[in-house]
């Protein structure tokens, strides 16, 4: 009796938390995001496409200040950015989005990273701006501090901190584990608590020597991980060469037609397209800043470009590797979605070795992210607690790590989803309130650049 009251309880809390969670990433949210990345794109000149070149050599260039103040070099924060940002959602969300959206969602998460760009852009330069160096000699920044410190709004720094300390737990943490764990059941018959005890200690072994221990996780993890899965997504679309151009023609026709979708819904190809984009890059969310504010740099623009180019490796390589490989296949009709779907396009596409791809992607690609939201969660809780709450919060992370192996995750996930979806409101408030600071330093930037040419 006690039992199925319990049930009863769990399953009552989850679908309200469900149908919160639909209120919260529901239209208002989604255009709030695609809005200020708008918004941002136009007041700095369509940034994300006459500075990303330069963007990305500062990113992959190892010659850097080393007596800049920082704690981690800008490779490193952005390798950090890009392990909690490729994860689940490049393999399962991009799944699920053609699913539910058709093959023109992948053109709509073309559409939001492009205006992504210029999000992450503003987040990494108040980032910069704004951080400081604490009692312990350690960078603090991201959203909280530049809502504090630029726009003396505490009680909005703090809802966003609160907000970032649950979700790291669930999305960032639980969710993971859970996708890791089975994986690898499902492809070699490993008990999930076996998968949980080992995943527990590596990550204990990582995240408990703070940023510096992650970062170099993260520096060796991200390229190896990212590199293996495109490599094997180009192999994969080689092959089938003569499937790319009908993929590509189904994916821009029916972008605008919704054909694909049962009663050709336009509304829903879009929807699925921009909320499975902002999802995988999390430009918005206000995670990444967090990262950058602990690189070595000087001037703010050079790590808000070299932030943005995060969104453009996550969407358009990443997620386009997945996404162009389901059009191809065209298993998305058969009833099989997420992950599962993705392992069995890869597989029918190039059979053997196809679904061991995903698998071993998966499992890297959520590893990772536990890693970097590790370091998120443990900064938001900080910013309330103090830095008492630092080691703490480690072991309570470290905790759900095996949790999320061998629990059930419906009502983790939902409550994570809320929160993932509460964060971004105080985030986009302070970058839209903040871009007058951002298009002034920028233009700054740009003429001492033009001057030196």
């Amino acid at each position: 009796m006690l039992n199925h009251t319990i049930v009863n309880v769990i399953e009552a809390i989850t679908h309200f938390f469900n149908s919160m969670g639909g209120y919260v990433w529901g239209p208002f949210l989604l255009l709030l995001l695609v809005g200020t990345g708008f918004y941002l794109t136009l007041r700095l000149g369509w940034v994300q496409f006459s500075m990303l070149p330069y963007a990305l050599k500062l990113a992959f260039s190892r010659k850097q200040d080393p007596n800049a103040p920082g704690d981690i070099s800008q490779f490193q924060a952005l390798m950090t950015a890009l392990a909690a940002t490729i994860g689940t959602g490049n393999i399962a969300g991009v799944a699920t989005a053609v699913v539910l959206g058709g093959p023109g969602a992948i053109f709509w998460m073309w559409m939001t990273a492009l205006v992504g760009m210029a999000t992450k852009y503003a987040e990494g330069l108040l980032a910069i701006k704004y951080r400081f160096r604490d009692e312990t000699g350690e960078m603090q920044g991201g959203p909280m501090y530049y809502i504090e410190r630029g726009l003396n709004m505490k009680w909005l720094a703090g809802m966003f901190a609160f907000f970032g300390m649950i979700a790291a737990l669930g999305t960032g943490c639980s969710v993971q584990s859970n996708s890791v764990a089975h994986a690898i059941e499902s492809s070699f018959g490993v008990p999930s608590w076996i998968t949980g005890v080992i995943l527990t200690i590596v990550t204990a072994l990582v995240i408990l020597g703070g940023i510096k221990s992650i970062a170099r996780a993260a520096s060796v993890i991200v390229p190896v991980m990212a590199s293996f899965y495109i490599l094997g997504g180009l192999v994969i679309i080689v092959l089938n060469m003569d499937r790319l151009l009908p993929a590509l023609t189904l994916i821009m026709t029916d972008a605008f037609t919704g054909a694909a979708v049962a009663g050709g819904a336009l509304g829903t190809v879009i929807r699925y397209g921009v909320a499975r984009g902002l999802f995988s890059n999390e430009a918005g969310l206000g995670t990444a800043p967090i990262a950058a504010a602990a690189a070595k740099t000087n001037i703010p623009v050079q790590q808000a470009l070299v932030s943005m180019t995060g969104t453009f490796i996550d969407t358009i390589i990443v997620c386009s590797i997945t996404g162009i490989a389901l059009v191809m296949g065209g298993l998305y009709r058969g009833g099989q979605t997420g992950a599962a779907l993705t392992s069995q396009t890869f597989d029918a596409l190039l059979p053997g070795p196809g679904g061991w791809i995903v698998t071993i992607g998966l499992i890297f690609f959520a590893y990772s992210t536990i890693l970097g939201w590790s370091f998120y969660g443990e900064k938001c809780a900080q910013y309330i607690l103090g830095k008492r709450a630092v080691y703490p919060y480690r072991i309570i992370f470290i905790s759900f790590v095996m949790l999320g192996t061998v629990v059930s995750l419906d009502l983790v996930w939902a409550i994570s989803d809320v929160f993932n979806g509460l964060m971004a409101f105080p985030n986009l408030v302070g970058i839209v309130l903040l871009s007058g600071v951002v298009i002034q330093e920028t233009r700054a930037f740009r003429a001492q650049r033009k001057h030196r040419q």
